[in-house]
C-alpha cells in the first residue's frame, strides 16, 4: 500500500470545518502526524466573498505557515484532490515542512494557488488560519454557498 505525506493549512485542520474530510475512514486512511510549519515562507491569505484561506505560491513571501501534517493512503489522497479541485483549481506539488515537536523536515504534498491575481499578495497574510479568528472572516461551508456563484472568477487573473 501506498502512503503520501500531505500538509494542511486550513479547513481540513483538527477543530476547522472540513477536518472531516480528512477523518472519513470510507474515504481512505489517514493518520495526524504532527503540527509542522512550512520550511519555505508563503502568502496564506483569506479571499473570496466565502472566506477560504489559500495558499499563494509566491515562496519567499509572508510567512512559514503553521498547519498539520498528515500520513494519508491513495484513496485518501484522491479525495482530498476532489476537495481542492486540484488540478484545476489548488496545485498538489511537494514541499518541505519542519515538525515542531523536533524540527525534522518532511517532504509532502502541499495544496498551492498557482494562478491567481496580483492584488491578492496586497491581502493580509497569515502564519496561522482558523475559521473563527480575531480577522472576523469567518470560513462559510459549501452547502451554504450561492451554487452558481464561481470562486474562480476571484482568484484566477482575467484571460
Amino acid at each position: 500500500m501506498s502512503f503520501h505525506k500531505v500538509f494542511v493549512y486550513g479547513t481540513l485542520k483538527r477543530g476547522e470545518p472540513n477536518h472531516y474530510w480528512i477523518m472519513d475512514k470510507s474515504k481512505g486512511l489517514s493518520k495526524f502526524v504532527g503540527v509542522a510549519k512550512t520550511v519555505e515562507k508563503y502568502p496564506l491569505i483569506i479571499g473570496t466573498k466565502y472566506n477560504i484561506p489559500f495558499l499563494l505560491d509566491a515562496p519567499g513571501r509572508g510567512h512559514n505557515v503553521v498547519g498539520e501534517l498528515y500520513q494519508v493512503d491513495e484513496t485518501m489522497l484522491q479525495h482530498l484532490d476532489i476537495l481542492e479541485d486540484h488540478p484545476s483549481f489548488y496545485v498538489r506539488e511537494i514541499g518541505k515542512v519542519k515538525l515542531t515537536a523536533d524540527d525534522t523536515v518532511e517532504d509532502c504534498w502541499i495544496y498551492l494557488i498557482k494562478k491567481f491575481k496580483p492584488e491578492m499578495l496586497a491581502q493580509e497574510h497569515f502564519e496561522d488560519y482558523s475559521s473563527t479568528g480575531a480577522h472576523g472572516l469567518a470560513y462559510r461551508e459549501r452547502y451554504l454557498r450561492d451554487k452558481s456563484y464561481d470562486i474562480k472568477q476571484d482568484v484566477f487573473p482575467s484571460a
